[in-house]
């Protein structure tokens, strides 16, 4: 990385990376279901799309759904991160045997897909982000299966049931690799989990979720006679990744600082941190809509031109949506490239600035496109409501 000496080049070339690394993850989430398409490589908002086609035409269109957050008395295993295709593949398999899947971190959406609602042995999500897995793991006493990225090396007293698929992976856990025709045996996990207890319930519950593009589109009415009326004064796209720097506070106590006037949209980690607030709703809307993972920020961006032509908008700067959202990894750096290959300006990334963006470059985006990063509460709360009044 260095070898490339000049400073801003090095900081372009970086992001680029960053950003093709990203669209990478889903563009390899999407071909487990036979989605490809060779342009797609050269686009970045396409991909998000391509995503969005793969997960909808296996398992049908997200829908409202409330999840639960509580535990059965029943053997266990916990499935953590994004590929809905080994969800499916680990459902089938425990189906019939008393075991019971529970989802972790990103791996909630798939509570709000049709096609996952027919197992009963789907019996809720356990825990919150990647960054509390060491903690929640311990509790939990099933198999843990990782088939994706944020995998923190287990600690030796659960390491001997954790298991990893696809691109996780770590030395002392075993790997499951498909065959030739994709599927995955799960068996060892199976037997496994009933040798061991039930999970100790850490919390109870349930929590709300589903709002993908197309749920957002049944919303729609609503949503704009709320805009219209001023029911709604914003609306705050917090969506991205999760961290374990006590810096991430910030997002809940924003949340929670809100007007009652304002709704929230999020995908990805980031709702962790405050999608179990009592925030309430405005007319039947409720006040955190969930999309589900990183990649389907997608129905925001939908969503934001479905609006932008709902109200006559001739420019989507105009419409009383604000981005605040939180940086930590590749995806969250390509929703932040496609949201700018849709004209969005004002952006507002935290809690820190990408360490590789140089001072050149963030002063010709703050410059060009208004990307800023994140102060106070306080200041960032009247700062975003000040906006476009």
């Amino acid at each position: 990385m260095l070898a490339t000496r000049d400073e801003d080049t090095r900081s372009l070339r970086e992001t680029v990376i960053y950003g093709i690394k990203g669209m990478s993850a889903f563009l390899h989430q999407a071909l487990p279901m036979g989605k490809e398409d060779g342009k797609i490589y050269a686009f970045i908002y396409e991909a998000m799309a391509l995503l969005d086609q793969a997960y909808t035409s296996q398992y049908g269109d997200p829908e409202i759904t409330q999840v639960n957050i509580g535990t059965r008395n029943n053997p266990v295993i916990l499935i953590s991160r994004h590929n809905l295709a080994d969800l499916e593949q680990l459902l089938e398999q425990t189906r019939g045997t008393g075991v019971d899947v529970y989802t972790h971190g990103e791996m909630l959406a798939g509570h709000y897909y049709p096609g996952f609602k027919r197992y009963d042995n789907l019996a809720g999500n356990y825990g919150n982000s990647w960054c509390r897995q060491a903690g929640e793991f311990r509790s939990f006493h099933g198999p843990i299966l990782f088939t994706y990225n944020c995998m923190i090396p287990p600690r030796q007293e659960i390491r001997n049931r954790v298991f990893t698929t696809g691109s996780a992976g770590y030395p002392a856990c075993p790997h499951i690799v498909p065959d030739v025709n994709g599927k995955k045996d799960f068996s060892a996990l199976i037997k496994l989990a009933a040798t061991l207890p039930a999970p100790d319930e850490i919390e109870s519950g349930t929590i709300l979720g589903g709002f993908a593009h197309n749920q957002v589109g049944v919303l729609a009415n609503k949503l704009v006679d709320a805009v219209k009326s001023g029911a709604i004064k914003k609306l705050f796209v917090m969506a991205g990744c999760d961290g374990r720097m006590k810096s991430r506070e910030y997002y809940t106590e924003f949340a929670g600082k809100l007007s009652h006037d304002t709704v929230i949209m999020t995908a990805g980690c980031a709702k962790y941190r405050f999608n179990k607030l009592d925030l309430g709703d405005i007319a039947g809307i409720p006040r955190v809509l969930d999309a589900g993972q990183i990649n389907d920020c997608y129905s925001f961006m939908v969503a934001a031109l479905k609006l932008k032509e709902a109200l006559e908008a001739d420019d989507i700067n105009k419409l009383p949506i604000v981005y605040n959202i939180a940086w930590y990894e590749p995806n969250a750096i390509i929703v932040l490239l496609a949201l700018l290959s849709l004209g969005v300006k004002n952006i507002h990334i935290g809690p820190t600035s990408p360490a590789f963006i140089s001072r050149n470059i963030a002063k010709i985006l703050a410059e060009r496109y208004g990307i800023a990063g994140i102060k106070t509460v306080g200041d960032d709360i009247a700062m975003f409501m000040a906006a476009n009044d």
